[in-house]
């Protein structure tokens, strides 16, 4: 990802907008939680930590991970105000190097996109999630209106769906839950959410 111009956005990262759409896959991811309170969850690329600081309640510990320093300045700001004492972040990029974590949830929200390499991603949250663990992607649908040198034009779900397979996912179940305006590259686009579980 190019974090140069996400450690510019960190501040003003947190618009109406995309509060908005936060909100409404928060309440997506959160219908995947369910019997999660002994869990520890990573958000990655979790930004300034609009989607997870809402569903940290529902793990036992939930771990921020984005490479940018701005944003998680950000996010340790919202878990000191909102007193969240089952949350931190880390400063890591799991396309660089993984490091010594491991968890029953990873959550990746918008994030894959912004990632050249998909299966080598894929592959290191992988490595991190536990036996048993859950992988929930929420994304795009491919648009073939959208061209840009650093962002996928979203994701086609059978191609995701082999992909996860190869990579050694099981039950990777893709829906559509929302139509959003103007959102992706000045496009509308239809967001999903993937469930995967790592045998």
């Amino acid at each position: 990802m190019n974090e140069n111009i996400f450690e510019d956005m960190a501040k003003r990262y947190d618009t109406p907008e995309r509060i908005k759409l936060a909100n409404i896959i928060s309440k997506e991811v959160s219908g995947q939680l369910a019997d999660s309170q002994e869990k520890t969850m990573i958000d990655y690329g979790s930004g300034t930590g609009l989607i997870s600081v809402q569903l940290a309640h529902e793990v036992s510990e939930l771990i921020m991970v984005d490479s940018s320093k701005e944003m998680l300045k950000v996010v340790d700001e919202k878990i000191k105000q909102s007193k969240l004492e089952n949350t931190r972040t880390l400063l890591a990029d799991f396309t660089q190097e993984v490091p010594e974590i491991k968890a029953d949830i990873v959550m990746m929200s918008l994030v894959l996109l912004h990632i050249p390499d998909t299966r080598a991603i894929l592959q290191n949250v992988y490595f991190v999630l536990n036996k048993g663990g859950k992988l929930i992607i929420v994304d795009f649908d491919y648009n073939e209106k959208v061209k840009h040198p650093k962002v996928h034009s979203g994701f086609k779900r059978e191609e995701l769906k082999r992909l996860l397979s190869e990579i050694g996912f099981q039950s990777s179940e893709i829906r559509n839950f929302h139509h959003a305006k103007d959102v992706f590259m000045n496009q509308d686009a239809d967001v999903f959410i993937a469930i995967s579980q790592k045998n």
